[in-house]
């Protein structure tokens, strides 16, 4: 069994560092409380997950070179750092070295769990990924030996990778890779999702804005590409990206320079860009859909991930891995994968690629009683023919995965999903990014409150 996550609260008020700690400890995980950076420093410290919540200003040692000291040991300890509003540049500078995250106070107790919550989630995947090549990148193919080779030669560079492939083929990992074996390793890896963003924020979001350039502007906005100044930025999904914005990323990527929206002081930066996209740019281009300079900017050294179902025998290596890392989270001990359900994960199309087969080994492990993982080959009908048959899209099949796992996770959490025992947790989410997809999803976490009480009073179907 995994041991218990330990968050390390540093702080020189004792009130300030009792009440953070008392909220740590209220969401089920253990606490350690140091009044400086010199006691932690000196402290002994247990191997397992945690994460170290530091106040940026400390007396003596303080939290910026605490985490210069971290870094020299060669620690791996995400840090989120506590900030005045009159520290945001250093805080700025924290996570451009390496910082999970910073809050600002006055914040808000459930925003400092879910970046808690996050961030020891980060510290897990990287337990197990130490254990892989190319940063969780499983499998031994043909197809991903030749995405592993590109990744060894360009990430030495700092040239410009396009990043290509099919929804859910891991892409954002081919782009961890690359900056994790760049020279830019030990600075941000800052990710945009540039489809999850709306237009009319998405300029905000990467260059930065002042105070007052638009309505609800209320206080200066450090973007993106400042973040990631001497790191790497990845423009995810850069196919999203609308035609108006894309004259000022081609001028940021030529020059490396540009204005905060609403500024006219020019800022520059030393980034190197990583771009992926599920999407043919080059029929964008000629459908007049995507700037041509600015597809040829990105298109330096291009990689193309493979789906899933081109290389079907490094299934039973993602199906182990994936049982192994929800086994762990979820504190289940699961000890045998049948031969015939590794043969039926394998014949499958999976139009989701890995992403999918990810979907349900988790439906598998939350709902798996024993020590022996068990699937229902109803949970992965041939999709791909249903879907040329229905007119379904891919999005909507990977949507029934999704709803599929979420609402197993309330059914067992018994329709609870924030608290120690909550869905959330069970599923390693921020309780605000579950209830966000529960409402996009229309699951009413009511309804299984109901059931529950149904069920309990003999009236109700057990499920």
């Amino acid at each position: 069994m995994r041991e218990a996550a330990l968050v390390y609260v540093v702080d020189d008020d004792s009130s300030a560092r009792e009440g953070v700690a008392r909220l740590i400890r209220s969401a089920g995980l253990l606490t350690r409380t140091f009044a400086s950076g010199e006691e932690f420093l000196a402290a002994s410290r247990p191997k397992g997950p945690s994460c170290l919540v530091l106040d940026l200003n400390l007396p003596g040692i303080n939290g910026l070179d605490l985490q210069d000291e971290l870094g020299k040991s060669g620690s791996q300890l995400p840090i989120v750092f506590i900030t005045g509003h009159g520290d945001i540049p250093m805080a700025v500078r924290a996570v451009r070295a390496g910082a999970a995250n910073f809050l600002t106070k006055p914040f808000d107790a459930e925003d400092l769990l879910n970046v808690v919550r996050q961030s020891i989630s980060y510290f897990l995947d990287d337990e197990i990924q130490s254990e892989q090549n190319m940063a969780n990148m499983v499998g031994e193919s043909p197809g991903l030996q030749r995405v592993s080779k590109a990744i060894r030669v360009v990430a030495p560079t700092d040239s410009t990778v396009l990043i290509e492939g099919e929804t859910g083929t891991g892409k954002e990992l081919v782009a961890h890779a690359i900056h994790d074996l760049s020279r830019r390793s030990q600075r941000s890896f800052v990710q945009v999702n540039c489809a999850a963003i709306p237009a009319t924020l998405l300029e905000s979001e990467l260059f930065g804005h002042e105070k007052g350039s638009f309505t609800g502007a209320f206080a200066q906005k450090v973007g993106r590409f400042e973040l990631a100044h001497q790191g790497t930025l990845f423009l995810d999904e850069i196919g999203e990206l609308p035609l108006e914005l894309q004259p000022k990323l081609l001028r940021a990527l030529q020059e490396r320079e540009f204005e905060r929206l609403g500024g006219n002081r020019t800022i520059k930066v030393d980034v190197r860009i990583i771009a992926a996209t599920n999407r043919d740019l080059g029929q964008m281009v000629a459908e007049g859909k995507f700037r041509s300079d600015l597809y040829y900017r990105l298109n330096v050294f291009p990689v193309s991930v493979p789906p899933l179902r081109e290389r079907r025998e490094d299934i039973p290596l993602l199906t182990r891995f994936f049982t192994q890392r929800y086994a762990g989270r979820l504190n289940r001990t699961i000890k045998h994968i049948p031969s015939a359900t590794l043969e039926a994960l394998s014949r499958h199309e999976w139009p989701g690629n890995v992403r999918e087969l990810q979907n349900v080994i988790e439906r598998a492990v939350i709902l798996c009683e024993h020590e022996t993982l068990s699937i229902h080959e109803s949970w992965m009908p041939n999709r791909a023919s249903e879907a040329i048959r229905s007119g379904s899209t891919l999005r909507t099949n990977l949507a029934t995965h999704e709803r599929e796992v979420i609402e197993a996770a309330l059914r067992h959490s018994r329709g609870r999903v924030s608290g120690p025992l909550g869905a959330a947790v069970k599923l390693g989410l921020p309780r605000s990014t579950l209830e966000s997809k529960m409402k996009s999803l229309g699951i009413d976490k009511d309804a299984f409150k109901a059931r529950i009480a149904l069920q309990s009073s003999g009236i109700g179907p057990r499920f």
